[in-house]
């Protein structure tokens, strides 16, 4: 379980904008700008006069003073938009074993530089000294009906790290892409094909070279998020 410590203060989003920043009106009529921890296109999580949540902090060395981290969407679900968070998230459920399949490691490294391209794996786990290779995306697009996408905006790095996944599989390691879904009201994932065709296209190719997909369900609340659970993964033909 992953706490949000400080406690997140409540607040009414006034806008987003040059990626990284975002205007909220604190409950107590307080106008605060404060960092965006998202680079993607945030649909449907960016709404002007949506309820939002920020992360207080008293670095005095940061030039911003919040955090933004959660957005109740027109639907009422909350979501965490701090792609970060879904690594944290991650980690803490294979600490505990709750990841079904990557359980009985005997060793977690973070942030491990492997492949051609000079990518970092999110997490290199080790089974008996085989490795395990796995990259983590955060997911919060929400297609309707249930149905989650990525990615939300066009990414080369999203699949330049599928590229180096096969790559490790065919040199005979482990490879797993594991999908954090940091959305209430996501119950299965797709690949964003209409947003991003090439990623989509890499994702096939990876599945049938033998990467591992896996979507986590993360329950986000407004004290803390927790993985509770696994949800399928489905890739149409094309």
């Amino acid at each position: 379980m992953n706490r949000f410590d400080p406690p997140l203060v409540q607040g009414r989003l006034i806008r987003r904008y040059q990626r990284f920043l975002a205007d909220v009106e604190l409950q107590d009529g307080q106008l605060v700008t404060c960092h965006c921890p998202n680079t993607g296109a945030m649909t449907g999580c960016q709404t002007p006069g949506s309820r939002v949540w920020l992360q207080p902090s008293d670095n005095p060395r940061r030039k911003l003073p919040t955090t933004w981290e959660l957005v109740q969407t027109a639907e009422g679900n909350l979501v965490c938009i701090h792609s970060a968070r879904a690594n944290k998230v991650m980690e803490q459920a294979l600490l505990d074993g709750s990841v079904p399949g990557l359980t009985g490691f005997d060793k977690l490294l973070r942030e491990v530089r492997y492949g051609s391209e000079k990518s970092r794996a999110d997490f290199m786990l080790e089974f008996g000294g085989a490795p395990c290779y796995v990259e983590v995306k955060s997911v919060t697009l929400d297609a309707g009906n249930g149905t989650g996408l990525f990615p939300d905006a066009v990414s080369k790095r999203a699949s330049r790290h599928l590229r180096e996944l096969m790559a490790v599989k065919r040199d005979g390691a482990r490879a797993v892409l594991c999908f954090v879904v940091m959305h209430n009201g996501i119950e299965r994932v797709c690949p964003a094909d209409q947003i991003d065709s090439l990623y989509g296209a890499a994702l096939r190719a990876a599945q049938v070279e033998g990467v591992e997909l896996l979507a986590c369900r993360a329950h986000v609340s407004e004290s803390h998020i927790e993985m509770t659970g696994v949800l399928p993964v489905v890739v149409p033909a094309l």
